[in-house]
Parts: structure tokens; sequence; C-alpha cells
């Protein structure tokens, strides 16, 4: 199966793409960063395996990629929308696929997105698989700072500081949609961003629009729906902690996370699932990976799927790193 279809989720018209080798195996809904950032087109030059596992279903959410309409109202743009659309997607795939529940793997944003939902509907959920997970993202981002900041003054690369030094995060500057574009690039030229070895945000671009999924017409709105997205719903990315406010779920939990991530701080992720509690729970460092270890090291990412993930537990004789288990 390889389906791209648009589906009616609470009044507004959403696309998504559906990917699979054999459509009984478990459903697994995939949630994109961002906030506004789909990740389908990263399978093409990143293939990630989960569709010889899963059938998988690479949504994209209100007011991202093909699903960006410019007369969406932006105060339906809220968490709570954003809760309310993953549980219709969700009910449309148990009904389409005949499954009582269905694993949900959140990305970066995704995982912020995920946690929640699971939180707000356990009974859907055989698991929760967060990856560059999110937990208390205003912590995270003065921990990037203060590294990139420290970084580009050893190697004394006076034009990164400079840049930097106009937004003073560490000291409780605000961090705006300005401030992103210059992490973004200091991130890219450390390996601490979106992956360990992408080194330049034209890479993505790049990536998106040599999709052969998306029309012309959707590759042009794809950044206008990015925008929109973070404008929306950024602040309230930075002012919530998950660590406070998410002190249990009811299922399954497995963090996945890059050692090089600073785009969403791994430490901050580590005492997230270490705090957590969760039935069975498993935080894994993937040693070669920044922010996308799906994207980065699928091989590994597959692996814990099936021998943890499938089998609802964490197996210590793998010879893969796992900080804790519970």
């Amino acid at each position: 199966m390889n389906e791209k279809i648009f589906v009616e989720i609470n009044g507004l018209k959403q696309g998504m793409f559906l990917q699979s080798e054999n459509i009984e195996n478990p459903v697994l809904l995939f949630l994109h960063g961002g906030p506004g950032s789909p990740e389908v087109a990263f399978t093409q030059q990143y293939p990630t395996g989960l569709e010889k596992i899963f059938t998988v279903c690479w949504w994209e959410q209100r007011g991202s990629g093909v699903s960006y309409h410019r007369n969406i109202p932006k105060e339906d743009m809220t968490i709570e929308q954003m809760i309310d659309d993953t549980i219709a997607v969700v009910n449309y795939l148990c009904q389409r696929f005949d499954k009582e529940k269905i694993y949900v793997m959140g990305h970066s944003w995704g995982s912020f997105l995920g946690v929640l939902t699971v939180q707000r509907a356990p009974e859907l959920f055989h698991a929760y698989i967060g990856i560059g997970q999110v937990a208390r993202q205003i912590e995270s981002e003065r921990l990037a700072y203060s590294f990139m900041l420290q970084e580009f003054r050893k190697t004394n690369n006076k034009k990164m500081v400079h840049k930097l030094e106009k937004f003073p995060i560490d000291k409780g500057g605000e961090v705006s949609l300005r401030y992103l574009g210059v992490r973004s690039e200091g991130m890219m030229k450390l390996g601490i961003g979106i992956m360990r070895h992408c080194t330049s945000m034209m890479e993505c671009v790049t990536t998106v629009l040599r999709y052969k999924g998306y029309t012309w017409k959707e590759k042009r709105n794809f950044p206008m729906g990015n925008s929109f997205s973070l404008k929306c719903l950024w602040d309230f990315v930075l002012q919530t902690d998950l660590i406070k406010q998410v002190p249990e779920l009811k299922v399954p939990v497995y963090v996945l996370q890059g050692k090089y991530d600073y785009q969403v701080s791994y430490s901050v992720a580590k005492e997230f699932a270490r705090t957590v509690n969760a039935p069975v729970k498993g935080f894994y460092t993937f040693e070669n990976s920044a922010h996308s270890p799906c994207f980065e090291e699928p091989e590994k990412m597959c692996h814990i799927l099936r021998t943890d993930v499938l089998q609802g537990k964490v197996d210590l004789s793998d010879n893969i790193e796992i900080i804790f288990v519970h």
C-alpha cells in the first residue's frame, strides 16, 4: 500500500500518506515535528523501514503541508484542537484497518502532541514512542544556546557569536521566531540540529521539493504552513512543562534520543523519561544521531520496535545502549 488520501477531520479536509507492505500489520500513526513540518518527504531520501513492520500513517496536521489552507482561522490552531484532531485520526485508522488500538510515534513537536494525546485517551494506544522528546522546551533552548555560544567562541567564529549575542537566551531573552532562524543555522554548523550530517536548511528544502508525493502547489504551500503553524503554536510549547503536567502515562513508553540532539535537549528528554510513571518504559541512546534518529539510524530504530515495542517490554539482552528501564 502506498496511498495519499484526504479525510475530513473535525470539519477540515486533512491529508495523509499511508504506507504498508502488509495491511494486516499493526497500525502506527507518525506525528510530525514543527509545529508545521511534515516529514514524509524525508522517507524518499532516508527510508525508515517502518512500512515493513507497520501500516504507517504519515498524517499532515491541521495547518501543515497538504493540510494547509489559507482560510484556516488562527483561533482554531490550539493545542486542544490538535489533540482532538489526533484522536479523530486515530479513530479513522482504527475503523479503516479494523483495529482496537494503534501505536503512536511522535517526533519533536509531534512528541509533545503525542504525550498529551496519550494522556487524554490512553485506551486508543498500545504504546507511545517518542523521538526527539520535547518535555521542558524553554530549558532545552537555554542549554542549546549556551552550548552553541561556547563552541563558536572556542573556534573563534565571530560571525556566529555576534548573531547569537543579539538574542540573550541564557539571560531570559525571548525564544522568538526570528531567533529560531539563527538557532537553526548554528545547530547545522555544529551537527546538533535536524540531523548530525545535515549542514544546511537548504538540504531540507531540497528534500521537500524533490518529493514525488507532493504537487507543485503543495510544495509551494509547505513553507506557508510551517510559518503559520509555528506562529500559532510555538509559544504554547515554550510555556508547557510536560515533566510537571504529565506525571503518568498508562501505556508503555519508549523514548529514542540522539546523543547529539540539542534541538530538543538529550538531558531534558532523559529526565522526562526517568520521571514519567508508565507500566513499561525505556530510554534509548542513538550514538550517531542528532535530532532525527528515525532517519539517521533507522535500522537500530526498527530493531527496537520489533524486539521491544511490539513485545511490550525492554530487552536487556540486546547490544543496544539503554540508559534505564522500568
